[in-house]
């Protein structure tokens, strides 16, 4: 098993898999507590259906350069639902369902009836699921999640009173002088960079794990925001290393794998914490 790892870590395609799923494990995890505190935790599977229509829509009109359409809109929508939240007259939780539901239809729509290749159900899987995307990763792929990665961390060391303000409390940061709604924009910015990233790693239907998963684990067994997001960082990070590592050597799905290794921990946390009380 160890010869098998050695060989298959000298191919490049691999080793940018292992980076870039540590990277985006770490975003997802650093902006997940806040979203799981602010009762958006399901939003990563809105916006990744958001991102799936809209990539629908790249590939029917067979752009280069797919970013250019699914970027933009997801980050829309992501403004859209953490600014209006609870005084908007469909509520958050509600306009999520409605977002994830339809655009998930609509990209489906679109991509049967202005089908660009013969097997429609091979390019909607990999899609959804990251079967083989996380595969053909380049080396601009990488940089980008490197940037990601450092840009995440530093608006979290830079504005992280501010984030814990708005996660809590937003009337009372707004009471204060802290402009909620830049920061509201800000997370739903990130976030939406985020999930358009990780739709290459995970695929759209598995991205809300990891928003949601480090982030319960943590809060299973620790009680103050700054241990929770760090142990959700690292934890996820971990699992991700772990699950691409057990995709590579059994064969198995890497989306799949990395959520079966979150879903093994939040379990492993979730008793540990009811043993402590």
């Amino acid at each position: 098993m160890l010869d098998k790892l050695i060989l298959y870590m000298g191919f490049p395609f691999v080793r940018y898999a292992l980076i870039v799923g540590v990277l985006i494990a770490l975003c997802s995890s650093l902006l997940g507590v806040t979203l799981v505190l602010k009762r958006y935790s399901f939003i990563g599977d809105g916006l990744s259906h958001v991102a799936f229509g809209a990539l629908a829509i790249a590939t029917v009109l067979q752009l280069t350069n797919k970013m250019i359409i699914v970027l933009p809109l997801t980050i829309l929508f992501a403004i859209l639902l953490l600014r209006k939240g609870q005084n908007a007259k469909i509520k958050g939780d509600a306009a999520i369902a409605m977002l994830s539901v339809g655009a998930l239809a609509f990209g489906y729509l679109i991509m049967n009836l202005f089908p660009t290749s013969s097997n429609i159900s091979g390019d909607v899987c990999s899609t959804l699921f990251g079967s083989t995307s996380i595969l053909t990763l380049t080396k601009a792929d990488v940089w980008a999640c490197g940037i990601l990665a450092v840009i995440v961390i530093l608006i979290f060391i830079l504005f992280y009173n501010r984030i814990f303000a708005v996660t809590f409390d937003e009337n009372f940061a707004n009471a204060v002088g802290t402009k909620v709604n830049l920061y509201n924009l800000l997370i739903a910015t990130v976030i939406a960079v985020i999930i358009v990233l990780a739709m290459n790693l995970v695929g759209s239907l598995l991205i809300s794990a990891l928003v949601i998963f480090p982030a319960l684990s943590a809060m299973s067994i620790l009680k103050s925001f700054r241990s929770v997001t760090i142990f959700s960082a690292v934890s996820s990070m971990i699992c991700a290393l772990v699950g691409i590592l057990i995709s590579i050597l059994a064969g198995t799905p890497v989306g799949s794998t990395i959520v079966a290794v979150d879903c093994i921990l939040f379990g492993a946390c979730y008793l540990i914490g009811r043993i402590k009380g």
